[in-house]
């Protein structure tokens, strides 16, 4: 069994380098890059020949393009601010042993770091993601955030970790909730959605209580609370936009 691993990138020069050196057991390396304006690609270029630069065409689509450009069919998509633990490199390597296996994808839990330390609670844990994949039965779904890989087939479990290292403060964390909420409602908007006084006022106050109370985030100190309130506020946020979006629509 021989297995690409792709990754899309976009102005990541501080993460690249740890993330493609986790994929050393890979057979290919395939980096997509979206026209960096710092050394990403340099840096990647490092590592594997495969490195495309092309304008940005949304998650699913970029991820989708990388896996177009393999020579196996078999892919592993990593996000360029993740890591491999020795735990699930062995369980891959495992399966590198086998002809074909019967499933059409694995998951394996991710685990963030945040703040500081290894977010254990607040809905962030366990984070089953299914990223190791046969591309002739799945594909990746979502026009704007929040992609997924639909799967057509059997999904398994692989043991080990898929760690996250996510931003690297909160500052970088509510700079790109700016980015995010901006897709999230554009997305809500494209579907006909509307924002009202219910999910500007008591969404994100459910939000934050799930966050917080149901999901234990009060288990992992300040940094459970952190991402409770900025969960809250995505919430708003992302409503406010989708609000402000169909006003002027309306105007």
């Amino acid at each position: 069994m021989k297995i690409t691993a792709t990754v899309i990138t976009r102005n990541e020069e501080h993460n690249i380098a740890d993330a493609l050196e986790s994929l050393s057991w890979a057979d290919e390396i395939i980096v997509v890059d979206s026209q960096s304006t710092d050394r990403t690609v340099e840096i990647a270029r490092g590592f594997t020949d495969l490195v495309f630069v092309r304008p940005w065409p949304g998650y699913s689509a970029q991820k989708n393009f990388a896996a177009e450009q393999a020579s196996n069919d078999w892919i592993f998509s990593l996000d360029a601010d993740e890591r491999l633990s020795p735990e699930l490199t062995k369980s891959i390597l495992e399966l590198k042993s086998h002809v074909e296996p019967e499933p059409a994808g694995f998951e394996m839990p991710r685990r963030t770091f945040y703040l500081g330390r290894w977010i254990k609670h607040s809905g962030w844990w366990p984070d089953h993601k299914v990223r190791l994949y046969d591309r002739r039965h799945a594909r990746w779904r979502g026009d704007f955030v929040h992609e997924a890989l639909d799967v057509k087939g059997l999904v398994k479990r692989l043991d080990g970790n898929l760690l996250h290292y996510t931003v690297r403060d909160a500052s970088e964390h509510h700079l790109r909730m700016d980015r995010y909420t901006t897709l999230a409602a554009e997305e809500l908007f494209s579907r006909g959605k509307r924002a009202s006084i219910g999910s500007l006022l008591v969404s994100p106050m459910v939000v934050f209580l799930r966050s917080y109370l149901f999901k234990l985030g009060f288990l992992d100190g300040i940094p459970g609370l952190a991402i409770a309130r900025f969960a809250a506020h995505y919430e708003f946020l992302k409503n406010l936009k989708l609000w402000e979006m169909r006003a002027q629509r309306d105007a």
